[in-house]
């Protein structure tokens, strides 16, 4: 079998995405244009592409078929924008392999965009490797701004912080939050909101036009506890008041709600809204983390998501 290019794989997959939306969903072209953002004309050839290809047959012919039955029946139960199901890795479900890949192609999507737009960054692993896939691009008239800061109580910083090398790959003017994840107290997290260039920076973040955040869990390896931001005595503390997950360290329980903990009260980040008309993309998969993304998708702070056939399946058979 002849092995194809990244680009020519990308190009079949939006033609099998396309195929899918028109002859599975019942889409019209102009449906499609809209909601994958591009013009009706690069929407019929790649409708056209899936039948020359035949991909197209009784049924889908391409293994992004079940994946788009997957993203379909999640952003139908929690009411999502969007959703994206990527193929899992046969040999390990739980691996986020292919996370980057979507990842880094919605946010190109983005900084492709005619008009000016502010694009807000959570951290972590995921959205690190989301940059790492980007493209190189020029876009001087888009803004990069920081949800959160990358530093600890001790003043180290997190090696996954991404607004500072996204901006490098995109030439994107850039914000990022000089301060740390989780103040001592909450007296000294009000006096950092209170700078003049902190309180800019998170009243930009709020007002983005796209963001994008990852899921972390509150198990044994959580993220906060792995990257020095809790104790273990404050992991045990949040586990037994039910917390299951974490967003740009604020963390809640398993139907979404922010817990009344000392963690929360701290927490420096710039605040999600609930049910926000703008997209908020959770990028997230494995075992790990199912019930951390199910409590995200309850709590209505996101309204996009990108994840894996693995967890998808797991996630529709919780909820």
């Amino acid at each position: 079998m002849v092995k194809l290019s990244n680009a020519e794989n990308r190009r079949l997959d939006d033609a099998a995405r396309a195929g899918w939306m028109y002859y599975v969903a019942g889409n019209t072209q102009d449906e499609i244009a809209k909601k994958l953002g591009v013009s009706r004309q690069s929407a019929q050839r790649m409708v056209a592409l899936s039948v020359s290809e035949k991909l197209v047959k009784v049924r889908l012919d391409h293994p992004i078929a079940k994946c788009m039955d997957l993203a379909d029946k999640i952003a139908n139960r929690f009411g999502l924008q969007t959703c994206e199901v990527v193929p899992s890795d046969p040999s390990d479900p739980s691996s986020t392999v292919g996370l980057a890949q979507a990842g880094a192609n919605e946010i190109e999507r983005h900084l492709k965009s005619s008009q000016p737009k502010t694009l807000a960054m959570g951290t972590g692993r995921v959205l690190r490797a989301c940059v790492d896939e980007l493209a190189p691009l020029n876009c001087p008239e888009h803004k990069v701004v920081a949800l959160l800061g990358n530093m600890a109580s001790d003043g180290s910083a997190s090696p996954y912080d991404v607004v500072v090398r996204m901006a490098e790959r995109v030439n994107a003017k850039h914000y990022p939050m000089p301060l740390p994840v989780l103040p001592e107290t909450v007296k000294a997290k009000n006096q950092l909101h209170a700078m003049p260039h902190i309180s800019q920076n998170m009243q930009l973040a709020q007002q983005a036009d796209v963001t994008f955040v990852g899921v972390g869990n509150l198990g044994t390896n959580s993220p906060l506890h792995l990257d020095g931001f809790v104790t273990p005595s404050e992991l045990e503390e949040l586990q037994s008041g039910g917390a299951v997950g974490e967003m740009i360290s604020w963390v809640f329980d398993k139907n979404g709600q922010l817990l009344d903990c000392a963690i929360n009260q701290r927490v420096a980040s710039t605040p999600l809204l609930v049910a926000s008309e703008k997209p908020v993309f959770a990028l997230a998969a494995g075992e790990e983390k199912v019930y951390a993304i199910l409590g995200a998708l309850r709590s209505k702070l996101v309204n996009s998501l990108i994840t894996n056939e693995y967890t998808a399946e797991r996630i529709l058979s919780i909820d």
